[in-house]
Formats: C-alpha cells, structure tokens, sequence
C-alpha cells in the first residue's frame, strides 16, 4: 500500500488543480458536488493503477470526460488520463492505451466543437486537436519506448543469471572431473604401493611370530601405520568419487564417531552445554571434521590418552573443542602438520578462530570457535 500512495498524492494534487482552474476559468461552470466525487474517483483510479492499469485507465479516462463534459475544465482533465495512459503503455497494455487516447480526444474535442462560438469553432478546434494529440501520442511513445527499455533490461539480467549458472555448473563439472582424476591417480600410484607395505610387513610380522621371534617395535609399527594409510586412502578416495555423501557428516554424528574410536582403544567422553539447534550446514561439517581429525591425532601421537570432546552451543557462536591427557607438553611443542593446517583452514574460512596447543598440564587441546551471527 506504501507503494501506492505517491499515485494517489499526485492524483489528489491533480484534482485540486482541475478544481481549482475550473473555478476560476471564466469559461467554465462552478464545480459541483457530482464534480468533486467524480475527481474523487479519478483519485482512486490512480491509486490502483500500479496493480491494475487497464482498470485505472477506464476509471480514470471516464471520470475525467465526464468532469469536463459537465463543467468545461480544459486541458487540465487531461493530465490525469495522460499519466495513466503512459503507465498502462509501459506495462505493455498498448491497445488498452490507444483506445483510452482516442475516446477521451473524440469526447473532450467533440465538447469543445458543440459549446465555442461558430466563428471560432474551426480555430479552437484545430488548436485544441493539435496540443492535445502531440500530449497523447508522446505519452503512448514514451510508455512503449520504457516498456521495451524494461523488457530489454530485464532480458539482459536473465541473460547474465543463466550464464552466472552456466559458469557455475561447468565449474562444479570440471571439479568433479578433477576430483575422478585425482582419484584415479591415488588409486593407480599410492593405493598399490601402500598395499605391499602392508603385505610385505604382515608377512615378516608372521615369520617372526613363527620362529618363536617377537617382531620389532618399528616393524610394528610400519605394519600399523601401513594400515591406517590405507583406511585414511580408502576415505579419502570415497570423498573425491562422492562429495556429496561427504557433505552429509555433521555434529549430530559425533556420538557416532567417539564410539569408533573407542573401538580403536582411545577412551572419549563427549560433553554437550547450551541448547544444541540447527547450524549452518559449513559450519556443521567444519565443526565435526576438527572432532575427527583431532581425534586421529589422540589415536596416533598421545599415547595412552584419554580424549574429551566438548560441543559448547550458544546464541552467538558455536565452540568445538577436544581435549587428551596424553604426552604432549609445552617444552616439546608440536610442529603443526597437513591435519593442523587443514583444521585451521577449514574454520578461518568460516570466520572462525582455532587454538590448538600442548596443555601447562600435559596433553593437548585443540579448540575452535565459529560465529553464527555472520555470514560464512
């Protein structure tokens, strides 16, 4: 409605002008109370004619023949017919605009013919036809011209949307293709170099075993290592052939995964505070892949360790932090690796803050803080 009020302001400013011309016009009859109930509706008639413009002409273009019919009110009964007539010829209602031109110039002319003196009918008459046809046909024109100028507008701007979404799915298929080749590539080259360090470590593992032998530390270890490359490889493999199964991990999975890693003989508790709700979906898939990596690092490099996992929810932010009681200290700091760098890349890009430390207590904490009042 807001939008319509500067229609109807200017349609009441029109009305008190033809009023008041006619008036004082010498020529013309005292307005009436028929009079101003018909301005009234011309009134009206422009304040709907953003919603409804052919409706708008009709009431407008007949209140206004009728006023000048009644009281001779001159040219200034055209100023509102004019205004809806360019109004309905933008909106593309072309044929509605030419009828509505022509019966109010056939109308107010044929007032003018019938009441002027007969020695002056001809001059008023061509006088008349004249200023009021160049007013009407420049209003049809230049509703047609800002019509088209709209269409063509508006056809540019889809235009630039079908190409922004052109650009963007060729992007997301040529990362796909991408992602295949990368995968195709891991496959070909690590996947069968790890499996024969893990076959090859197996088998001496067994040969010592039996020759009555305890295996090394380090051939354990290789053996070990060689099997948690290939279940990381695997995952990784997964991811680049099916992001989207990848993007489905969230927060409410992390029971799911504390439980894994129990299975692997790390101890989690897991510590929710606040009221948990739904999170931006990059913000939730960054907050459990920080859980998760931290927690392959407790399972790699802490030792006998106990992990804590604490999911802490509130208005503006969301806290993730994971916590063990294992090796690390402050006087042996950690040299962040390829993990450590991709937590913080994941959660700076988001706009958040990571801390990720050995404890003054022994252990070490990783914590990572996203905002949720901002855009990601």
């Amino acid at each position: 409605m807001r939008r319509d009020l500067p229609y109807a302001l200017t349609g009441l400013a029109l009305g008190v002008l033809l009023l008041g011309n006619a008036a004082l016009s010498p020529d013309a009859a005292a307005p009436g109370p028929a009079d101003v109930a018909l301005v009234l509706i011309m009134v009206a008639g422009l304040a709907v004619c953003r919603r409804f413009p052919v409706l708008a002409l009709a009431v407008v273009t007949a209140a206004m023949l009728l006023v000048h019919l009644r009281v001779h009110a001159g040219a200034t009964a055209a100023f509102p017919v004019l205004g809806t007539v360019y109004l309905a010829a933008w909106r593309g209602h072309r044929w509605a605009a030419v009828l509505a031109s022509v019966g109010f110039l056939a109308g107010f002319l044929a007032r003018d013919v019938s009441v002027a003196p007969a020695g002056e009918a001809g001059q008023q008459l061509a006088e008349r036809t004249a200023l009021l046809l160049g007013w009407f046909v420049a209003a049809n024109v230049a509703g047609l011209v800002a019509g088209q100028r709209r269409a063509y507008l508006e056809q540019v701007e889809q235009r630039a949307v079908e190409a922004e979404r052109t650009r963007e799915e060729m992007a997301l298929r040529r990362a796909g293709e991408e992602r295949l080749r990368i995968a195709r590539d891991l496959h070909d080259s690590l996947t069968h170099s790890i499996s024969l360090i893990k076959v090859q470590a197996g088998i001496a593992v067994h040969l010592a075993r039996k020759q009555g032998e305890e295996p090394s530390a380090a051939l354990l270890a290789i053996q070990e290592a060689s099997a948690a490359a290939m279940r990381e490889l695997r995952a990784t493999l997964d991811v680049l052939r099916s992001p989207a199964d990848a993007d489905e991990v969230g927060l409410d999975r992390v029971a799911e995964l504390a439980e894994r890693t129990r299975s692997a003989g790390v101890p989690v508790r897991v510590t929710v505070t606040g009221q948990p709700r739904g999170l931006p979906s990059a913000v939730d898939q960054a907050g459990y892949r920080v859980v998760q990596e931290a927690l392959t690092n407790v399972a790699r490099h802490a030792g006998a360790a106990t992990a804590q996992i604490h999911l802490a929810y509130a208005p503006a932010q969301l806290t993730v932090s994971v916590t063990d009681d294992g090796q690390a200290t402050p006087v042996r700091p950690v040299t962040p690796g390829v993990g450590l760098n991709g937590m913080r890349e994941r959660v700076t890009g988001l706009g958040g803050t990571l801390h990720a430390a050995a404890r003054d207590d022994g252990g070490f904490a990783v914590r990572a803080t996203f905002p949720l009042n901002g855009p990601a």
